[in-house]
Protein backbone atom coordinates (compact mmCIF):
# COMPACT_ATOMS: atom_id res chain seq x y z
CA UNK A 1 0.00 0.00 0.00
CA UNK A 2 2.99 2.43 0.85
CA UNK A 3 4.63 1.76 -2.98
CA UNK A 4 1.68 2.57 -4.81
CA UNK A 5 0.75 5.50 -2.24
CA UNK A 6 3.84 7.05 -3.08
CA UNK A 7 4.00 6.25 -6.76
CA UNK A 8 0.89 7.60 -7.49
CA UNK A 9 0.66 11.53 -6.03
CA UNK A 10 4.09 11.99 -8.49
CA UNK A 11 2.05 10.31 -11.71
CA UNK A 12 -1.19 11.70 -10.62
CA UNK A 13 0.46 15.59 -10.22
CA UNK A 14 2.27 15.04 -13.40
CA UNK A 15 -0.81 14.00 -15.34
CA UNK A 16 -2.51 17.18 -14.02
CA UNK A 17 -0.39 19.43 -15.18
CA UNK A 18 -0.42 17.90 -18.95
CA UNK A 19 -3.80 18.13 -18.86
CA UNK A 20 -4.20 21.65 -17.11
CA UNK A 21 -1.79 22.77 -19.79
CA UNK A 22 -4.36 21.03 -22.72
CA UNK A 23 -7.37 22.52 -21.30
CA UNK A 24 -5.69 25.69 -21.57
CA UNK A 25 -4.68 25.14 -24.76
CA UNK A 26 -8.32 23.97 -25.55
CA UNK A 27 -9.58 27.12 -24.68
CA UNK A 28 -7.23 29.32 -25.91
CA UNK A 29 -8.42 27.38 -29.44
CA UNK A 30 -12.42 27.60 -28.18
CA UNK A 31 -12.02 31.45 -27.56
CA UNK A 32 -9.89 32.52 -30.79
CA UNK A 33 -12.38 30.71 -33.32
CA UNK A 34 -15.54 31.40 -31.74
CA UNK A 35 -14.46 34.96 -31.78
CA UNK A 36 -13.27 34.49 -34.91
CA UNK A 37 -16.21 33.09 -36.23
CA UNK A 38 -14.71 29.50 -37.37
CA UNK A 39 -15.09 26.02 -37.79
CA UNK A 40 -13.85 24.88 -34.27
CA UNK A 41 -13.00 21.23 -35.70
CA UNK A 42 -10.07 23.21 -39.02
CA UNK A 43 -10.62 26.70 -37.75
CA UNK A 44 -10.96 27.56 -41.43
CA UNK A 45 -14.24 26.89 -42.45
CA UNK A 46 -16.52 30.13 -41.88
CA UNK A 47 -19.67 29.72 -39.50
CA UNK A 48 -21.82 32.05 -41.14
CA UNK A 49 -22.67 32.63 -45.44
CA UNK A 50 -25.09 35.86 -44.14
CA UNK A 51 -25.52 37.88 -41.08
CA UNK A 52 -27.86 35.58 -39.11
CA UNK A 53 -27.92 32.74 -41.32
CA UNK A 54 -25.64 29.83 -40.20
CA UNK A 55 -24.22 27.12 -42.79
CA UNK A 56 -25.42 23.60 -41.85
CA UNK A 57 -21.44 22.12 -41.99
CA UNK A 58 -18.46 23.41 -42.32
CA UNK A 59 -17.43 23.90 -46.15
CA UNK A 60 -13.86 22.93 -45.56
CA UNK A 61 -14.21 19.45 -43.18
CA UNK A 62 -17.62 18.89 -43.45
CA UNK A 63 -18.31 18.93 -39.39
CA UNK A 64 -22.18 19.65 -38.83
CA UNK A 65 -22.68 22.54 -36.78
CA UNK A 66 -26.42 21.67 -35.26
CA UNK A 67 -26.10 18.69 -33.74
CA UNK A 68 -29.86 18.23 -32.46
CA UNK A 69 -32.84 20.06 -32.60
CA UNK A 70 -32.50 22.82 -30.00
CA UNK A 71 -28.57 22.33 -29.72
CA UNK A 72 -27.96 26.16 -29.79
CA UNK A 73 -30.37 27.33 -26.56
CA UNK A 74 -27.60 27.66 -24.65
CA UNK A 75 -26.07 30.12 -27.00
CA UNK A 76 -28.99 32.12 -26.13
CA UNK A 77 -27.94 31.56 -22.28
CA UNK A 78 -24.28 32.74 -23.11
CA UNK A 79 -26.17 35.66 -25.31
CA UNK A 80 -28.47 36.68 -22.17
CA UNK A 81 -25.38 36.48 -19.85
CA UNK A 82 -22.60 38.48 -21.54
CA UNK A 83 -25.84 41.10 -21.77
CA UNK A 84 -26.13 41.22 -18.41
CA UNK A 85 -22.52 41.25 -17.02
CA UNK A 86 -22.58 44.05 -19.50
CA UNK A 87 -25.34 46.20 -18.89
CA UNK A 88 -25.70 45.70 -14.59
CA UNK A 89 -22.50 46.90 -13.67
CA UNK A 90 -22.45 49.57 -16.67
CA UNK A 91 -25.57 50.71 -15.39
CA UNK A 92 -24.47 51.46 -11.28
CA UNK A 93 -21.35 52.29 -12.38
CA UNK A 94 -22.78 55.03 -15.05
CA UNK A 95 -24.74 56.05 -11.63
CA UNK A 96 -22.06 56.16 -9.20
CA UNK A 97 -19.48 58.12 -11.20
CA UNK A 98 -21.23 60.20 -13.82
CA UNK A 99 -23.86 63.34 -13.37
CA UNK A 100 -26.11 61.54 -16.25
CA UNK A 101 -29.98 61.91 -14.99
CA UNK A 102 -31.20 58.63 -14.09
CA UNK A 103 -34.22 58.36 -17.08
CA UNK A 104 -30.89 58.79 -19.24
CA UNK A 105 -29.00 56.38 -18.08
CA UNK A 106 -31.60 53.77 -17.02
CA UNK A 107 -32.90 54.18 -20.87
CA UNK A 108 -29.48 53.73 -22.39
CA UNK A 109 -29.25 50.92 -20.88
CA UNK A 110 -32.15 49.51 -22.02
CA UNK A 111 -31.15 50.63 -25.31
CA UNK A 112 -28.09 48.57 -24.95
CA UNK A 113 -29.63 45.39 -23.54
CA UNK A 114 -31.74 45.64 -26.47
CA UNK A 115 -29.19 46.19 -29.12
CA UNK A 116 -26.41 43.95 -28.31
CA UNK A 117 -28.28 40.69 -28.31
CA UNK A 118 -28.45 41.47 -31.82
CA UNK A 119 -24.52 42.27 -32.44
CA UNK A 120 -23.56 39.46 -30.40
CA UNK A 121 -25.76 36.58 -31.42
CA UNK A 122 -23.01 35.55 -34.10
CA UNK A 123 -20.39 35.30 -31.54
CA UNK A 124 -22.67 33.77 -29.18
CA UNK A 125 -23.81 31.20 -31.14
CA UNK A 126 -19.88 30.62 -32.42
CA UNK A 127 -18.68 30.61 -29.03
CA UNK A 128 -21.40 27.84 -27.78
CA UNK A 129 -19.92 25.59 -30.93
CA UNK A 130 -16.29 26.07 -29.80
CA UNK A 131 -16.69 25.22 -26.11
CA UNK A 132 -18.99 22.11 -26.90
CA UNK A 133 -16.46 20.72 -29.54
CA UNK A 134 -13.73 21.31 -26.59
CA UNK A 135 -15.48 19.41 -24.10
CA UNK A 136 -17.41 16.76 -26.99
CA UNK A 137 -14.88 16.86 -30.41
CA UNK A 138 -17.68 14.47 -31.86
Amino acid sequence: MERSARACPSRSLETHYRYATMNLKNLARALRCGFRLKCPKCERGPLFHRRFSMLAQCPECGMKFEREHGYFVGAMYLNYGATVCIAFPGYFLFEAFTAIPFAFNLGGWGLFSALFPVFFYRYSRSLWLSFDYMFNPK
